[in-house]
């Protein structure tokens, strides 16, 4: 089994997009599943959002912090 069920690649999309696209997926995720999030920037921004809008039931891990691509692990922890 893919330990994702879901990768977002934030560069494919147009900045108006991101976020929208990724919390789009996320919401999707059921508990326990997780997101790989792909970004040619460090989304520290985005995850200030996630705490704002969905707090208590997402976890953020980062697999890679650049300099150049960045890859984090978005999770679902609660309904």
């Amino acid at each position: 089994m893919n330990e994702f069920a879901a990768t977002v690649n934030a560069t494919e999309y147009p900045p108006h997009q991101k976020h929208k696209v990724i919390f789009q997926t996320f919401d999707n995720l059921r508990p326990g599943e997780a997101m790989l999030l792909v970004n040619d920037h460090d989304p520290q921004p985005l995850h200030y959002q996630f705490e704002l809008e969905r707090p208590g039931i997402f976890s953020w891990e980062y697999l890679e912090r650049g300099p150049e691509t960045f890859r984090i692990r978005i999770g679902r922890t609660g309904a």
